[in-house]
């Protein structure tokens, strides 16, 4: 079982509105991430991701509930020792955060300069860390100066400077180019394993669960609905609000001109075959699974639709098939994917007249 670095334990949040309103934000969530793990909690707009995330450093002190760090209370710190805990939990905004006065190499020190630190030791660390982020040129540039991706390193950079354990990232890539989005997201995987990081990301994009996350907390109107591996979410999403999320991404699974196909009930006087979509990943989506079925049952199996693509660090995949209506056919079936471990959804059935 994998150590837990941060363990959310009934966190409630409210806030006040201009009525004099209480509106509750977070409705008694629980969460727990594994230390070394990218998680990823995904919800609308609304739903409470950013101020779930801003609970965990309790930037947003929680109404009720506890947030333990490396089995420390945060809740119950005093303000000298929450202080020093914050360091090892680093925010990285959006919106960047650089004061444009300070040079690159100045803005990574400025945590140091602040808590008073020894800034002939935190230059020489910082110059290191700018450099494995790529900015090593760039130490005395001003942020107006620097691209946007450029900008997003220099946040995390100062964030790595401050010996962050966890980066908590909130909508990171949300204002940056696709291409850029991309090189960000390499980037943490990179840093993840340079630095031992835990990484944290709040999202609305599935391409960047799907790109870089190992697990996947869903939240929807304060509450976490689902969580799970990021392969599991994506193979059997179970709750309403992931798969509205996963939608696009689930709909490249069953194309639209065999949905518009599918019955529910095979028709009377007619031959139909049973539709199931099949679902592989890890070892079962590099492996001839089909090919070898076809052999073992004797059957026909018409492929009407699949894809490949990566979870993470995890081949994943799907086909749409149509096999003959008998039961026996149908049962050979479920046992001989099911010993593969690849999951098996019916989907009704189609008639090729």
């Amino acid at each position: 079982m994998n150590e837990a670095i941060l363990d959310l334990q009934g966190i409630h949040k409210h806030f006040l509105s201009k009525r004099g309103e209480k509106t509750g934000v977070l409705q008694g969530v629980s969460l727990k991430v594994d230390r070394g793990s990218i998680t990823g909690i995904i919800g609308k707009s609304g739903a409470g991701k950013s101020t779930l995330l801003r609970c965990m450093n309790l930037l947003e002190r929680p109404d009720q509930g506890q947030v333990f760090f490396e089995g420390t209370d945060l809740t119950t710190c005093s303000a000298e020792t929450l202080r020093q805990k914050r360091h090892s939990l680093g925010m990285v905004f959006q919106h960047f955060n650089l004061p444009a006065r300070r040079t690159v190499l100045e803005n990574v020190l400025l945590p140091t300069e602040i808590a008073k630190g020894n800034l002939k030791e935190a230059r020489m660390a910082a110059i290191k860390i700018l450099e494995d982020l790529g900015l090593g040129e760039k130490l005395n540039d001003y942020p107006a100066q620097l691209s946007g991706g450029q900008k997003q390193r220099l946040a995390i950079a100062r964030v790595l400077a401050g010996n962050a354990k966890v980066l908590l990232c909130d909508e990171i890539t949300s204002a940056l180019d696709p291409e850029t989005t991309e090189d960000i997201l390499h980037l943490l995987q990179d840093l993840r394993e340079r630095y031992a990081l835990t990484i944290i990301l709040i999202t609305h994009e599935i391409s960047v669960i799907r790109s870089i996350c190992d697990h996947v907390a869903v939240i929807d109107a304060g509450n976490i609905v689902e969580r799970g591996t990021a392969e599991s979410i994506f193979a059997n999403p179970t709750h309403a609000t992931t798969q509205s999320l996963l939608k696009p991404f689930l709909k490249r699974s069953i194309p639209e001109f065999i949905r518009g196909r599918l019955l529910a009930e095979p028709t009377e006087g007619k031959e139909h075959k049973a539709v199931f979509k099949l679902t592989f990943s890890g070892d079962s989506a590099s492996e001839p699974l089909v090919s070898q079925f076809i052999r073992e049952a004797h059957t026909d199996v018409n492929i009407l639709s699949g894809f490949m693509d990566q979870i993470g660090s995890t081949t994943f995949g799907t086909l749409v098939i149509d096999l003959p209506n008998e039961s026996t056919v149908i049962d050979k079936t479920r046992t001989f994917l099911t010993r593969h471990e690849v999951s098996i959804e019916p989907l009704g059935y189609i008639s090729h007249d």
